[in-house]
């Protein structure tokens, strides 16, 4: 279950990018729930509520825990976590009387608890300097006093003479302020909430409603970041010939697979269904990723748990047995892939006994998942392709009122977004050889209209290459028309598509199209990029000017797959506009980070897709072909 993807992957407002966010994996337990139930104990499970606008939003739910009031939750949460803001969550513990869904009117509530998912906002210390007599005046005239500000609700001072007033909310954030009093970092370990990112372990009472506690009831919410993971895990357990704990039947059995952590705690990873009356169960595959599994660290211990399930909570142990990942890999390859499923009560007791059962690993795929970082580490080049907008509607270039008017006090919103994206594209270009086309103009001597776009005749070296060939072509074309793009992405495509048959993560390209009106060739436009989404290569179409973008956004695949007129859909999203008067009052660096915000994504995507490696990385045999977190 994620929670707040959706939200990470739009824009902010004002035409800013999102924060970025990270993801982490919540994991669940309780411990003396309260017993709700006549006869048997409570079956608990978790709902999970995140504030959204003010109002608590469910995300998800856990599994149903029968007859246990110390219940461990398989299920675990995966939200986005944002280090720039406040995340509130809350963690709602039912009594279910029904099948576990989304739903909780007819459960009896057992307590809750709420806390942040990010770090806490800094709590600072209020420097108060007074102005005292000449005898005992320190430097400069002024006596310090120190005021840890979260001893203080509200931060009041009142002025009578030598005291200061300030007035500040709860959460002090760190201020510049004038005059004797300033602002430092409170040393006092003074926390605001509960935060779980912060600790990543948090233990906490359970609460009933008008904050009564649920009597010794406490929740246990563990945090793991796995933003850094680099792949997943799909296995496949059965086993064979396990121990009859049923007096009239056969045993229920389910298999617990735990991580053995540094302080050699045991962390539920995965717990699988419950196969009846069966002594050979073949249980259903499931995935984890590698962070969860073992840390990203294969020799890190691993511990099974084989039991016999019981109704009321009293589940008879059948055995277990220890590998670690690394072993699983080599034994599965060797198939040999068999552990004895041993009980150390039987062994200890009887000089005969061998097991319990065995239990085999049916399947083992492995899914590395490469980040941009590292095809781009692995030798990927970034080649950049400019294509500028030279038709009539941007107005005469010798008029100031034109959007191509080169003004030399001040850049014009072609060379403001060309330079900004491009400072960041050269830096991953190893020969900084750029390619610059213009389309819509007629060129001279015969001044005749040139379709497709009319290349530089040398690459330009670097981003000012580039600024010097626009400049440079100014006086000598007519703008002209009509804003035809398809030609473009086709000769661009054209390049991707002999790198693709290498078969190698080499060379991915980036189209920069700087355009001042909708794209009069909409149709083509659009078979040209879905045919473009199947090479490595991405698409940036930046709108300068007040015209009306609207249809533009249809090109840019967020609200749903970008199709050609015959029904085709594109393969991958790779199209970003940006319409640049949104961001015409922001910094060249927020300008690059929000134009190229998708790309690292698709970079991934396109070579995933593909199944390529980064180059110079060993895959080993067996391993499976690089893919996206599921």
């Amino acid at each position: 279950m994620s929670a707040g993807s959706e939200r990470g992957a739009a824009a902010a407002p004002g035409g800013l990018p999102a924060p970025c966010a990270s993801k982490v994996e919540l994991r669940l337990s309780c411990r003396h729930l309260l017993d709700r139930d006549p006869l048997t104990k409570s079956d608990p499970s978790v709902a999970l509520l995140q504030q959204a606008q003010g109002q608590w939003v469910q995300v998800g739910r856990t599994e149903v825990v029968r007859s246990s009031l110390h219940p461990v939750f398989s299920k675990v949460f995966t939200v986005d976590y944002y280090f720039e803001e406040v995340q509130r969550l809350r963690f709602e513990v039912y009594d279910t009387h029904g099948p576990s869904g989304f739903s909780c009117q007819e459960d009896d509530f057992l307590g809750g608890m709420e806390c942040t998912l990010g770090q806490p906002a800094q709590k600072w210390l209020l420097q108060v300097m007074t102005r005292v007599s000449a005898d005992v005046q320190g430097i400069a005239g002024y006596r310090t006093k120190h005021v840890p500000c979260c001893t203080l609700n509200p931060h009041t001072f009142t002025r009578t003479g030598p005291v200061w007033t300030h007035l500040w909310d709860d959460l002090c954030l760190p201020r510049a302020t004038a005059g004797p009093v300033r602002w430092w970092p409170c040393r006092g370990g003074h926390t605001q909430g509960r935060q779980i990112v912060a600790q990543k372990k948090v233990t906490r009472p359970l609460l009933l409603k008008f904050g009564r506690n649920a009597g010794k009831s406490t929740i246990t919410v563990i945090a793991e970041d796995i933003s850094g993971n680099n792949g997943y895990v799909e296995l496949s357990f059965r086993a064979r010939k396990l121990d009859d704990k049923d007096l009239f039947s056969k045993s229920d059995p389910f298999l617990e697979l735990f991580r053995v952590n540094d302080d050699q705690g045991l962390q539920l990873v995965y717990r699988t269904e419950v196969v009846k009356n069966n002594l050979n169960p073949v249980w259903e595959p499931f995935k984890v990723s590698l962070s969860s599994l073992c840390s990203c660290e294969e020799t890190r211990p691993l511990k099974c748990l084989v039991w016999d399930y019981d109704s009321r909570g009293k589940h008879d142990f059948i055995g277990e047995f220890t590998t670690t990942f690394e072993e699983m890999q080599k034994v599965f390859r060797e198939g040999q892939a068999q552990w004895d499923c041993v009980n150390p009560k039987y062994k200890q007791k009887r000089r005969s006994y061998k097991n319990s059962g065995a239990v085999v690993l049916a399947d083992l795929k492995f899914h590395r998942v490469y980040s941009f970082l590292d095809y781009i580490m692995g030798g990927c080049q970034i080649h950049f392709t400019v294509a500028i907008d030279f038709t009539a509607s941007n107005g005469d270039p010798r008029n100031s009122c034109s959007l191509h008017y080169i003004n030399p006090y001040q850049p014009n919103e072609y060379l403001k977004a060309l330079v900004s994206v491009g400072e960041i594209c050269q830096d991953y270009d190893s020969d900084k050889r750029f390619s610059a086309l213009g389309f819509g103009a007629r060129i001279p001597p015969k001044y005749e209209a040139v379709q497709g776009g009319r290349a530089h005749p040398l690459p330009p070296t670097g981003i000012q290459g580039v600024v010097e060939a626009y400049q440079n072509c100014l006086p000598r074309v007519q703008l002209y028309g009509p804003t035809n793009v398809a030609p473009i992405i086709s000769k661009v495509a054209r390049v991707a598509a002999a790198e693709e048959r290498t078969g190698e993560a080499s060379q991915y390209y980036i189209l920069l199209i700087l355009t001042d009106g909708v794209v009069t060739d909409m149709a083509d436009t659009r078979e040209a990029i879905v045919r473009a989404s199947r090479l490595p290569m991405s698409i940036i179409i930046v709108g300068v000017g007040n015209a009306d973008f609207t249809d533009m956004q249809v090109l840019d695949g967020d609200d749903g797959v970008l199709r050609s007129p015959r029904g085709e859909p594109a393969l991958r999203d790779i199209v970003q506009f940006v319409p640049f008067r949104e961001l015409k009052n922001a910094s060249p660096a927020a300008l690059a980070k929000c134009v190229l915000a998708e790309v690292p994504k698709q970079v991934v995507e396109y070579y995933s897709h593909r199944g390529l490696a980064p180059r110079g990385l060993d895959v080993p045999a067996g391993e499976a072909s690089p893919g996206c977190t599921p």
